[in-house]
């Protein structure tokens, strides 16, 4: 097991909290939870928060982060999880999972620069996507004429990554580590960003072919969408393992207040401290302070 580091510290704000609304804990229903808590403590570096009555809650610095819940009854559909995002506070801390994950032996599935961000990809044994990142600063984001984001998808030396590790045994994931976005698969792209940005209100950043990427606050994205899987694909079945629902939290209580209204308006439902709503997949989302 891991150890976790005590020491206290007060990490800068992530970019991708620095909007109205961000991406909070993400839940996954398992079919395996011991050994899905497993993975995600000793492999991912979460510390384990809470366990019982068939649930998980892990987390960094006590802030959950991942949910994870008992009693998968139906196989994984087209539509649902393409990956969640943890983001982590600096370029040394990507380092720093990275050469963990090579003494873990933990196996990547791709490494990314998009320019805005660096990322690490691979799944856990149940099939989830999941991407570790860093972001840029706001202010090396390259645009495009007309102040639009530019992304893309290029080659991320490891190599180079790896010589910033600091060599330290891996104590877990840093403090200031949060949820950055989610990626979903959808069944068309078009009517989830009716869903997103018609209805949620989330600003359309960059599209590529097969896919739209959708954010507040002027960040790169927060939530994805593609069909690069799962195009024309239906409504998600229940009990489906996979993607249980992903949390949508708001900065304070006017923007709560203006997103609990567009949920209801959209046919969601009201549960006092919280909203939720569902996606035309049934990807569920709930709205929290």
């Amino acid at each position: 097991m891991l150890a976790v580091s005590e020491t206290p510290s007060s990490p800068a704000r992530l970019e991708a909290h620095d909007a109205p609304y961000h991406i909070g804990a993400v839940s996954l229903r398992a079919r395996d939870l011991a050994g899905l808590t497993a993975f995600y403590r000793d492999a991912i570096g979460l510390t384990l928060i809470s366990e019982g009555a068939g649930v998980a809650v892990l987390g960094v610095g006590g802030v959950p982060l991942l949910r994870l819940e008992a009693g998968a009854t139906a196989p994984t559909s087209p539509a649902g999880l393409f990956h969640l995002a943890i983001l982590l506070p600096s370029r040394r801390d990507l380092a720093n999972w990275l050469a963990h994950a090579a003494e873990a032996r933990v196996p990547l599935e791709g490494a990314s620069n998009h320019l805005v961000s660096e990322a690490l990809y691979l799944s856990d044994p149940e099939g989830n996507g999941i991407e570790i990142y860093r972001d840029r600063a706001r202010s090396e984001w390259p645009r495009l004429d007309g102040g639009a984001i530019r992304m893309s998808t290029e080659r991320l030396d490891l190599d180079r990554l790896l010589a910033e590790a600091d060599g330290k045994d891996y104590p877990g994931m840093p403090a200031g580590t949060g949820m950055g976005h989610i990626h979903l698969r959808v069944g068309d792209t078009a009517q989830a960003e009716a869903f997103y940005r018609d209805a949620l209100g989330f600003d359309l950043m960059v599209r590529y072919p097969g896919a739209s990427f959708l954010a507040t606050g002027g960040y790169h994205h927060h939530v994805a969408v593609n069909i690069w899987g799962s195009r024309g694909a239906g409504p998600r079945q229940a009990g489906e393992a996979g993607l249980a629902g992903f949390e949508l939290v708001a900065a304070d209580e006017a923007a709560f207040a203006a997103m609990r209204q567009r949920i209801l308006t959209a046919g969601g439902r009201d549960e006092g401290e919280a909203a939720t709503i569902a996606d035309p997949w049934g990807n569920r989302l709930v709205l929290r302070r």
